[in-house]
C-alpha cells in the first residue's frame, strides 16, 4: 500500500466525563470572579442586585447549554461549533466561526491569559520579572524581551506540550488544575465566613459614595447599569461552551456531552454565588465599590483574614486560575483549525493527527505560535474586546441551530433534548442577539472592528475552497 493510499490517523474517543467537565469548568473560572464584582457593584448599586445579575447571567448561559447539549450529542464531531454551524447554515458560516476563533478569539484569549499568568507571577515574586532579559538594536529598531514576556511565552508552550501528549493527558491536567481552582474558590468563601469579621446587614446597604474608579457615570444605575453588569458577569462565565470542540474525542458523547455542559455550568454558578456572598459579608458595598482598579475585591477580603500576605496569596490564586484556563483553552481551541483543515478549508498540515498520541499536534503548535505572536504584539486586549461581537453572534447562531435541525431532521436520533424547548433556547437566542445589538449601540467602534475582522476571512475561504476544489457556495 502506498503512502498516498494509507488511511489517516484519526482522533480517539478517550476523554471521560470528569475530564470533559473539568475542561469546561477550567475555561470558565479565569479572573472574572476575582475582578468583576467591584465594577458590577458600581453598575447596579447594591449587593442583592449584584447577586441577582450573577444569577440572571448564569440562567441565561444555562439556557444556552440546553441547546448546545442537544446539538453536540446529535453531532459529536471535532470542531464543535464549526461542525454545528456548517451543518446548519453552510460552509461559509462554519468557516467564519473557525477563522474568528483561530485568528482572534481563542488565540487572543490565550495570549491574554498567558500575560496575566506572568503578571500575577511577577506580583508574587515582588516584581523580579520587569527587567529585560534580551535587548538589541537591529536595523534601527530597538528589540527587547522582558522577563514578563518570556514567562508568558513559556506558559503558552508548556500547555502546548502537555496538550500534545494525548487527550487523556490533557484531560487529567485539566482535572488537576480545575480541582485546585475549585478548592481555592471554596477556601476563599469558607475562610471569609469562618475567620473574617463580617455582617449580613451589608446586603441591605447601597454603594452610594463608592469611588468606582474607572466606571463611567453612564454605566451606573438603571437599565444601562444592569446591562453593563450583565456583560461583566457573562464575561466571567465565558468558556461555558468550550468543551464542544472536543466532541469527537469524548468517550460516550451521547451521555457525557450534555452532562459536561450542564454539570460545568452548575458547579461554576454555585462557586460564583458563594464567593460573592463572602465578598459582601466581609465588605460593605461602599468598600467593594472603592477597591482600587489595580487590586481586586478578593485581595481586600483576604486581607481581613490572611493579613499582609493577602496580595501574594491573591496573586498566586490568580496565577493558578489563569494557567488552568490557558491549558483548557489550548486543548479545545486547536480542534477547530484541525476540523477545518480536514475539510480542505485551512492549512492542510493542521489536519494531521499524530500516530503516537492521536492528537492534532500541528494544530496545537500552530495555535501556540500565533498566540505567542499576539502576546508579544500586545494587541490581544484590543482584538479580544473586538471579537466579543463575533463570539455572541456565533453563540446565538449555534443555539438557534437546534430549531434548524428540529425542522430539517425531525426524526434524527437525539440522545438529549433541550430542556424547555422551544422557550428556553428561544430566550437565549433572543437575548444573545439583543446583546449584539447593544454592542453596536454602546461600543460601535469595537463592534465594527469585530465585524471587519470576521469578514476578513472571506477571501481566505474563497482561496481554500477553490484550491481544494470545494464548491464556493455549497448546494
Amino acid at each position: 500500500m502506498t503512502d498516498a493510499a494509507a488511511p489517516r490517523t484519526e482522533l480517539v474517543r478517550a476523554l471521560g466525563l470528569w475530564g470533559a467537565i473539568a475542561i469546561n469548568v477550567a475555561n470558565m473560572i479565569g479572573t472574572g470572579v476575582f475582578l468583576k464584582s467591584r465594577v458590577m457593584t458600581c453598575n447596579v448599586g447594591s449587593p442583592l442586585l449584584v447577586l441577582g445579575v450573577w444569577v440572571a447571567a448564569g440562567l441565561l448561559v444555562l439556557a444556552g447549554t440546553f441547546s448546545y447539549a442537544e446539538v453536540a450529542a446529535m453531532i459529536p464531531e471535532a470542531g464543535g461549533e464549526y461542525a454545528f454551524l456548517r451543518r446548519a447554515y453552510g460552509r461559509v458560516t462554519g468557516f467564519l466561526f473557525g477563522w474568528t476563533s483561530f485568528a482572534i478569539y481563542k488565540t487572543g484569549s490565550q495570549a491574554a491569559l498567558a500575560v496575566g499568568f506572568a503578571i500575577f507571577l511577577n506580583v508574587a515574586a515582588g516584581g523580579g520579572l520587569d527587567a529585560d532579559v534580551f535587548a538589541a538594536d537591529v536595523a534601527g529598531l530597538h528589540l527587547h524581551l522582558s522577563g514578563l514576556a518570556l514567562v508568558a511565552l513559556g506558559a503558552i508552550w508548556v500547555v502546548a506540550i502537555i496538550n500534545c501528549r494525548s487527550v487523556v493527558t490533557g484531560g487529567n491536567a485539566a482535572i488537576a488544575l480545575t480541582g485546585a481552582k475549585v478548592v481555592l474558590l471554596a477556601a476563599l468563601a469558607a475562610g471569609a465566613f469562618a475567620f473574617a469579621t463580617g455582617h449580613w446587614g451589608h446586603f441591605a446597604l447601597p454603594s452610594t459614595g463608592a469611588t468606582c474608579e474607572g466606571v463611567a457615570d453612564s454605566a451606573r444605575g438603571g437599565i444601562a447599569g444592569f446591562g453593563a453588569a450583565m456583560l461583566g458577569a457573562l464575561w466571567a462565565y465565558d468558556g461555558w461552551a468550550n468543551v464542544a470542540p472536543l466532541a469527537g474525542e469524548i468517550r460516550n458523547p451521547a451521555r457525557d456531552l450534555p452532562r459536561a455542559f450542564l454539570g460545568g455550568m452548575l458547579v461554576v454558578g454555585a462557586l460564583y454565588l458563594a464567593v460573592n456572598l463572602a465578598y459582601f459579608y466581609v465588605l460593605t458595598p461602599v468598600e467593594v465599590g472603592s477597591v482600587s482598579a489595580t487590586s481586586s475585591v478578593a485581595t481586600e477580603v483576604m486581607r481581613r483574614f490572611v493579613g499582609p500576605s493577602a496580595v501574594t496569596v491573591a496573586a498566586v490564586a490568580l496565577m493558578l486560575s489563569a494557567f488552568g484556563s490557558l491549558q483548557a483553552s489550548s486543548i479545545t481551541g486547536a480542534r477547530v483549525p484541525f476540523a477545518m483543515a480536514r475539510e480542505g478549508l485551512f492549512f492542510r498540515g493542521l489536519g494531521e493527527v499524530s500516530p503516537g498520541s492521536h492528537v492534532p499536534v500541528r494544530a496545537v503548535v500552530a495555535q501556540a505560535a500565533w498566540s505567542s505572536v499576539l502576546a508579544l504584539s500586545g494587541s490581544y486586549d484590543t482584538l479580544t474586546d473586538s471579537s466579543i461581537f463575533s463570539v455572541w453572534l456565533f453563540y446565538g447562531l449555534t443555539a438557534a441551530s437546534v430549531f434548524v435541525f428540529r425542522r430539517r431532521q425531525p426524526d434524527a436520533p437525539r440522545p438529549y433534548r433541550a430542556l424547555g424547548y422551544p422557550w428556553l433556547p428561544g430566550l437565549f437566542v433572543v437575548l444573545a442577539f439583543a446583546l449584539i445589538a447593544n454592542t453596536f449601540q454602546a461600543t460601535p467602534r469595537l463592534a465594527l472592528t469585530g465585524l471587519a475582522i470576521m469578514l476578513a476571512g472571506l477571501p481566505f475561504y474563497l482561496y481554500w475552497a477553490r484550491a481544494r476544489g470545494v464548491a464556493v457556495i455549497p448546494p
